[in-house]
């Protein structure tokens, strides 16, 4: 199951998976089916000369998601899909690891590396338990990827595991905003009326859909960032600029111009 192209830091010696989450195996079945649909948008996005990102592709200039050199760190992409953010930081000198669910995801990412002749490691793997040693990279980042997919409970001590001191964490994961305005229906898009809770946010399961999502408001994110040792620096709260577009159906650009669809999160581990 595991693949590996060389590179530092290798997987930890004697690392097996199992007694895996129910919605990691479920969240697996689904991306294998689901990676179809996004091998086109992760073409493109490796073909690109500067990072955008989120549903908008924002660039990198306007939103600042990598807010310091990444030249010379080890980084690991937490749920990296086809990989195309580890090909935009190894392209700035960065030494990246891209782990991924499903196979399906990381089959279109190797093809990519090969036609690009980008090679990094790339490894399936479940970020709530991650196969490296303590204290192994400089930098880990996920737009979409396990910050979405995975228990934060579980994925952010994993992070703060495998991060030096002085490490840090930034992650991109749709709005709380969003999360209480969007219906069940996700070809609908968000109202201006709060549909669900608050309070108890975590795991969201939708009709006629396999998948498991989790999302935090915000008093809970600084509180399982900062259990695992992490000062938080910055909430970017992405606005799309005047005219922007998405491919998803949900996405309301009227909407997102008026409160944020997208959250940036970036946190430093504590020396």
């Amino acid at each position: 199951m595991r693949h590996w192209d060389g590179g530092n830091p290798p997987p930890r010696e004697g690392f097996f998976v199992a007694d895996t989450s129910d919605h990691i195996l479920r969240n697996r079945a689904a991306w294998d089916i689901w990676a179809a649909d996004y091998e086109e948008p992760g073409h493109r996005a490796w073909a690109q000369s500067e990072p955008t990102w989120g549903i908008w592709g924002v660039p990198e200039s306007d939103v600042g998601m990598l807010s310091q050199v990444v030249d010379g760190l080890d980084a690991i992409e937490l749920g990296c899909g086809t990989a195309y953010v580890s090909a935009w930081l190894a392209r700035r000198g960065a030494r990246p690891v891209g782990i991924d669910n499903s196979r399906a995801q990381l089959h279109n990412g190797r093809r990519f590396q090969e036609e690009f002749d980008l090679p990094f490691p790339l490894l399936q793997a479940d970020a709530e338990r991650l196969p490296f040693a303590d204290a192994s990279f400089d930098l880990a980042i996920s737009e979409y990827g396990a910050c979405l997919w995975a228990d934060p409970y579980r994925w952010v001590p994993e992070a703060a595991r495998v991060l030096r001191p002085g490490g840090r964490l930034e992650f991109l994961v749709n709005g709380t905003i969003l999360m209480l305005c969007a219906p069940d229906d996700e070809e609908e898009p968000p109202t201006d009326r709060l549909l669900r809770d608050y309070f108890g946010m975590r795991r969201f399961e939708w009709p006629d859909d396999p998948s498991t999502e989790f999302h935090l408001g915000y008093g809970d994110w600084i509180r399982v960032l900062r259990a695992n040792g992490f000062d938080v620096e910055d909430l970017i709260e992405v606005r799309p600029p005047e005219g922007a577009t998405s491919r998803y159906p949900w996405a309301d650009p009227g909407w997102a111009r008026r409160w944020p669809t997208e959250e940036i999160w970036k946190a430093r581990k504590r020396a």
